[in-house]
């Protein structure tokens, strides 16, 4: 199609155009998730996508579109600095949408959805360009939206307390693993805020928190004075410890799991113990500037 076309879609409110073949322009505009032109990725292909997820119109076809945006997630996996990043990266801000879909509607098998967060992890694990701004293509933001796959996963009725655990360390991997970049589009606010949905879910008790967070801990604590590919990953580490700090301090609204549980607790049932043991490790960071208890 033409992108007039598309965005005589987008002006008539993301109306599914009369008498068209949908599966022919779903294709089309995954494919268009790649695209480098901001526009056309963002305001048109994710936004239509999204639209439409969200109003019902793939309800029949929410394991055939899941399955499209998961095979985006392989497109040039490994590859640093090139354009492939884009489908990558947007296929997992859509993949979220069809999760938190099901979370709704209750609709998918939970093959399907194990499924697809295997394959998401794989991405997470595996993706070597984290840039989030680009001068020419905008947003990439692969940690950003892997941290929105994160989050619809932690909702997911079909995950429970073992399979929440594996995403806490899936994000205590991203962050750990050596890296020259450094967070510089909110990446930490939305990692920590996929814990928290994680921790909204109250199937995760506190002592195997606090062996994650020692292994958090590790970024510093093995070499107080890492190579440059290690001091990035340290710095990372640390900016979503106090982010995850604050949000648990405070309170957050909102997340995936808080949306879909009517009974869900104002604040996780672990925040008081997790809090103190997150002070204790931020403390540990830093000892020559924090007090001691």
């Amino acid at each position: 199609m033409q992108q007039s076309y598309w965005e005589q879609v987008v002006a008539d409110g993301f109306r599914l155009p009369q008498g068209a073949a949908l599966d022919e322009l779903t294709i089309e505009l995954v494919t268009m998730l790649g695209d480098t032109d901001p526009h056309v990725r963002e305001d048109i292909a994710r936004s239509v996508l999204q639209t439409w997820i969200r109003e019902g119109v793939y309800d029949d076809l929410l394991i055939g579109l899941g399955d499209g945006l998961a095979l985006g997630l392989k497109k040039g996996l490994g590859e640093e600095g090139t354009d492939s990043v884009l489908r990558r990266s947007f296929s997992a801000s859509v993949l979220a949408e069809v999760i938190a879909r099901d979370n709704v509607t209750h609709g998918l098998h939970p093959a399907a959805v194990l499924t697809w967060a295997d394959q998401a992890v794989g991405w997470i694990l595996g993706e070597r360009d984290l840039r989030g701004w680009t001068p020419s293509q905008g947003w990439a933001n692969a940690v950003v939206h892997g941290a929105d796959v994160l989050g619809a996963l932690s909702a997911s009725r079909h995950l429970g307390a073992d399979e929440l655990r594996v995403l806490l360390d899936v994000v205590a991997e991203r962050l750990t693993t050596p890296t020259r970049h450094r967070f510089s589009a909110g990446e930490e606010l939305r990692l920590a805020y996929a814990t928290m949905s994680v921790l909204h879910r109250d199937l995760v008790t506190i002592e195997p928190l606090e062996g994650w967070l020692d292994r958090l801990a590790k970024a510093w604590r093995d070499d107080a004075r890492p190579p440059s590919s290690r001091a990035a990953a340290r710095e990372n580490t640390l900016d979503y410890l106090r982010a995850l700090h604050l949000q648990l301090l405070l309170g957050v609204q909102g997340t995936p799991a808080q949306n879909v549980a009517s009974t869900v607790r104002p604040m996780p049932a672990v925040r008081s113990d997790l809090l103190l043991a997150l002070q204790a490790t931020l403390r540990s960071s830093a000892t020559w500037l924090y007090r001691q208890p």
